[in-house]
């Protein structure tokens, strides 16, 4: 009987999984909308009460993207105070939508990816996940890893998109 050899694990390939970057916390929208007087202005005196008597607590530990549904001109400050109330007990507060939450949540992690780690390996970005991984982490890693690795893959380690092979020329002396 002839011994079944496994290619992959013999490969040398390090598979990068952006879903182990994926922060935990809840997700929550904050819109200006209710805020609104009519639905249409937001009145300082009014949002300045409501800012001091708010529950803030509610927010603790939750990542917080901050918008306005309504097509209402927002001053730039009401953002500004938003988050400065939010921000002593959220885990992150964005301005814009759940898209926007979850690409700064990963550009947040990836910040935190040593990219010597990866120094000369010949690294896969692994594409399938449970939790949805936006493009621009996407973008985010390959930007950060390309200076560094000797190839860079998309996929799965047994059926990877090649996407970059570091040229024979710039190859680095360990």
């Amino acid at each position: 009987m002839e011994e079944i050899i496994n290619r992959v694990a013999k490969s040398g390939l390090i598979t990068l999984d952006l879903e182990d970057y994926y922060h935990q916390g809840e997700r929550v929208v904050y819109d200006l909308k209710d805020n609104l007087f009519m639905g249409m202005i937001l009145k300082e005196k009014d949002f300045r009460e409501f800012l001091k008597n708010h529950d803030w607590a509610q927010y603790t530990g939750k990542n917080v993207a901050v918008g306005c549904s309504e097509d209402a001109i927002i001053p730039t400050w009401a953002y500004m105070l938003l988050t400065l109330h939010l921000s002593p007990y959220a885990h992150t507060v964005v301005f814009g939508d759940l898209n926007d939450l979850e690409e700064k949540l990963f550009f947040d992690a990836i910040t935190s990816i040593n990219p010597e780690e990866y120094r000369d390996a010949r690294v896969v970005v692994k594409g399938c996940s449970k939790h949805p991984v936006p493009t621009a982490a996407y973008v985010e890693i390959t930007r950060k890893l390309q200076p560094v690795v000797q190839t860079l893959m998309f996929g799965e380690p047994c059926s990877t998109v090649p996407l970059y092979k570091r040229p024979k020329a710039l190859a680095t002396t360990t």
